[in-house]
This record gives C-alpha cells, structure tokens and sequence, in this order.
C-alpha cells in the first residue's frame, strides 16, 4: 500500500501510553533507539491489523512494531503489543456471551492462532485499548484544553490529546472522586478505577496519548453538518470538565449541561455506524 492511499483507521479511537526508552529493557532499547519518530508506525500497525483479517497468523509468531514520539529531547516508546491486545480481546468477547458458543463466530484454528502460547501473555500489559465509533467520557477526563492537537495533513484531519501520565492519574482520581460522590460506588466509577489502575502500571515518567484516529473526519463531518466550524468547534475536553466540576460541587444542572453536550456530539458519529 503507497502512503499516497494510506489513511487513519476509519472508526477506531486508541488511548495509548508512551514510556521513556530508559523505562524498557537493555535489549529493548538497543531494538527501538533507531525508530524514528513518525506517523507511519500507525499506518503499518493498521495495515498488519487488516491483513490478519485475510491471512490467520499467530500474532506471537510475528516481530511486533512500536510507536515513537519525541518530547522535551526524550524518546517514548509505545509497543503495539499486539498479541497481547488480541489475545485479550478475545477472553473479553467470550466472558461476554451467555453460553460456550464464541466457535460460531470464531473459528476453531483462528482461536488457536490467537491463544497458542497464551501463557506468555497473561501477565503482559496492553500499551493502548481502543473503542470503536465513539470515545468514552472517561478518557477525556485525562486531559485539560490546552492539550489538544489538531490539524490537517494529507492523510485527512487529526486530533491527538497528550498529558503527562502524572497529570493523567490526578485528573482520574479527581473523576473518581466525583463520579462516587454523585452516584456512589456502580459500573461506571468501576470503568474509572479500571483506568485508574491501568494507568498505574507504567513508568512514573510516561506520556498518555488519546488519538481520534479515524474518528476526527467523522467528527468534523457531523460538526460542519451541524452549522459549526468543524474540528475547532469540538469542546469535549472542557465539556467532560464542566460536567466533573458540576458533580464534584453537586451542581446538577452544570454536571449535566456538559455532559450532554459531550454525549450529543458523539452520538452522531456514533450514528453514522448505523447509516452505513
């Protein structure tokens, strides 16, 4: 596939984090201290990941990539970890189902592609988690406005939300804080603490990454639609701490003014899912 046809994954958003080269292995850092610091990694992970759609491939059987970016003259690394991620969405898919039947969506050879060598795995971090058509509240919790990046290449629009890992862990706590206060311990402060803890597996020193993918043309299509300027116009960021604040005060009106605005907004990508 020419760069020229590349594009973001159409309707995945990734929460993924990044840690210091020091943080990884000697052997690690000799693989990874020569990866440059490009958007590329993400097309080729995407490509590999629509391959294995076509051709079954045991994602441990294969060399993995990484994501590297560059921040204050520090390298962070962010490992694909795919067989990890696989692996584990698979034990999800079939703790999901009521009876034993995940053989009539899964074939018997593909699940033993995925689950050969599984205990290698289990005690393996996954460095990004992903949601498709739609971003949940609670990631962007982790991020204050002026750590919004967008723009436009040739690719399409992007939208990247980065946050030191340190900042990333208060703000969860803060939302856990609020989220308890309000409507105490549920589903939903649970999904808080779950983030929380995975937040707490990484390098003190680490970056936390939430990448629109796909989603961000998506999104700028139902916000022009819409009557707004597109990407500039999307306050999700300031909404979920509008609606926080609210909560934190036992405001509400103020938790639920922005909290609609947050879920409306995202409600129409999520549509979009339903029209195709």
């Amino acid at each position: 596939m020419h760069k020229a046809e590349r594009s973001r994954t159409p309707y995945v958003a990734t929460l993924r984090i990044y840690e210091p080269l020091s943080a990884f292995s000697q052997a690690e850092q000799l693989r990874w201290n020569s990866l440059p610091a490009l958007d590329q990694t993400k097309f080729e992970e995407s490509e590999r990941a629509i391959k294995r759609t076509i051709i079954t491939q045991a994602p441990v059987a294969t060399a993995d990539g990484a994501h590297c970016l560059e921040f204050d003259g520090v390298k962070y690394i962010s490992p694909w970890s795919t067989a990890t991620r696989v692996w584990s969405a698979l034990h999800t898919f079939k703790e999901e189902l009521p009876l034993p039947i995940s053989h009539l969506f899964i074939p018997p050879h593909e699940e033993e592609s995925i689950t050969s060598h599984s205990q290698l795995l289990e005690d393996k971090i996954p460095y990004a988690i992903c949601e498709t058509w739609m971003i949940p509240p609670r990631w962007f919790s982790l991020f204050e406005p002026h750590e919004v990046i967008r723009g436009d290449d040739e690719f399409g629009p992007y939208v990247y939300l980065r946050a030191k890992i340190s900042n990333a862990k208060e703000r969860c706590m803060f939302t856990h804080r609020a989220v308890v206060g309000a409507f105490g311990e549920g589903p939903i402060a649970g999904e808080i603490a779950d983030l929380l803890e995975w937040l707490s597996l990484f390098h003190e020193q680490s970056l936390v990454e939430l990448d629109y993918g796909g989603l961000a043309a998506y999104l700028e299509k139902t916000l022009i639609e819409n009557g707004e300027t597109g990407l500039d116009a999307d306050t999700s960021v300031a909404d979920i701490m509008s609606s926080l604040a609210g909560l934190a005060v036992g405001d509400g009106q103020a938790a639920g003014t922005g909290y609609e605005r947050l879920v409306s907004r995202w409600r129409k990508v999520a549509a979009i899912e339903q029209a195709m």
